[in-house]
């Protein structure tokens, strides 16, 4: 377009509504780093493109979100969508040990029980959260360090892409604990799992799928080792990872049990974590990515996105006042039992004497929390 004598303003605009107020260093808190894009073929960094980090860093609490770092992540999403120079968003955690394990359970126990409209202004920031996922203006890689569970599952199911540790596992918690997975989990399973059938067990049984497993049934991207034992790579020794079928079933991908699974335990426990491959594997993602015309690829992203808006669009308006009325009722006995553990040495109320109860139409009231609630040990 050579028509130069049209007048023309070619200072850069400011896009921007996001400073750094929402982010730190020390947790628990939500980090957020430019890093250079890299050429995976070559290592080398690309002068003024960069990949945007946005970091849960909570390791301690298994990097579960508190309300300050849910606004960390509506801000960080934010922010890297209004930069120019950011060609992806890398969604990870501090630590190995977790991704994110939802939110976190002190603080649900302890201020958002028996406060429902708190819980519900709560869980508006958390759908900020998934929304800015799904806006983001950059293709989102969720890189699964660690466990995926609970609400850390919704969160990374709301982004584009999952590259996973093969130590990682995933699931939901929700209905043991006194919630349900509204966070993205009832909307976005039955669309990334390969039947419905599939999609309920994982909502509801709060079992804990491997990163294979998962990989099998195409819920996520790819999945990558990350352990070395004597200087060799060594897939995760806790799941069967040879791709074969024993009595007509499908076992690839299942954990290991007995004997098996304690010695691969301790072969966990005297190897090296190295995450260099998972990296590696992130940055050829996003350097495909990068070299696609940037338009069209978000325009791709965004049309695919609308599905799962479509699903999460029209359960989250009800779900953070149901959610809400709920914290006076199961999940105040839920929360409240996982997070005195310490206390009792269990972490679940008796869920059979909870249902007799139910079933003899008793009061929802401080007698039946007594009677299901696990007791105080009694003090040495």
């Amino acid at each position: 377009m050579a028509m130069d004598w049209l007048p023309r303003d070619n200072k850069l605009k400011d896009h921007q509504l996001i400073g750094d107020e929402f982010f730190g260093t020390e947790p628990p808190c939500t980090m957020y780093e430019k890093k250079p894009l890299v050429n995976p073929k070559t290592g080398e960094t690309v002068d003024e493109l960069y990949t945007a980090w946005i970091t849960l860093n909570n390791p301690a609490q298994y990097n579960s979100y508190t309300t300050q770092m849910v606004k960390g992540v509506i801000a960080g999403m934010k922010k890297a969508s209004a930069d120019r120079s950011v060609v992806a968003i890398i969604f990870t955690a501090a630590g190995d040990r977790a991704f994110c394990t939802g939110g976190n359970t002190k603080e649900y126990a302890e201020y958002y029980t028996l406060r429902p409209r708190e819980y519900r202004d709560y869980i508006n920031l958390f759908s900020g959260m998934v929304d800015a996922i799904l806006d983001a203006g950059a293709p989102v890689i969720c890189r699964v360090n660690g466990m995926r569970v609970a609400g850390g599952q919704e969160i990374g199911q709301a982004c584009d892409l999952a590259i996973a540790s093969d130590l990682a596992l995933f699931g939901q918690a929700g209905t043991g604990v006194g919630s349900t997975p509204d966070g993205g989990s009832t909307d976005f399973l039955p669309w990334q799992l390969p039947t419905t059938e599939l999609a309920i067990w994982n909502c509801v049984s709060n079992e804990l799928w491997s990163a294979y497993k998962m990989h099998r049934l195409g819920f996520i991207t790819d999945v990558m080792p990350v352990k070395k034992l004597n200087g060799e790579w060594i897939r995760n020794p806790l799941v069967i990872t040879d791709r074969y079928v024993e009595d007509g079933r499908i076992v690839y991908g299942e954990p290991k049990t007995g004997d098996e699974a304690k010695k691969a335990k301790e072969i966990i426990k005297t190897s090296e974590t190295d995450f260099s491959l998972l990296d590696r594997r992130v940055n050829e993602v996003v350097w495909t990515l990068t070299n696609l015309m940037p338009m069209c690829l978000m325009k791709s992203i965004e049309t695919i996105r609308l599905k799962k808006k479509f699903f999460w669009d029209g359960n989250k308006i009800s779900a953070k006042y149901w959610l809400g009325a709920n914290m006076n009722m199961e999940a105040y006995l839920g929360f409240n039992a996982f997070n005195t553990e310490d206390m009792t040495g269990q972490r679940r109320i008796d869920f059979i004497k909870f249902r007799q109860l139910i079933a003899q139409g008793h009061s929802f009231d401080d007698d039946l929390a007594e009677q299901v609630m696990p007791k105080p040990k009694p003090k040495q």
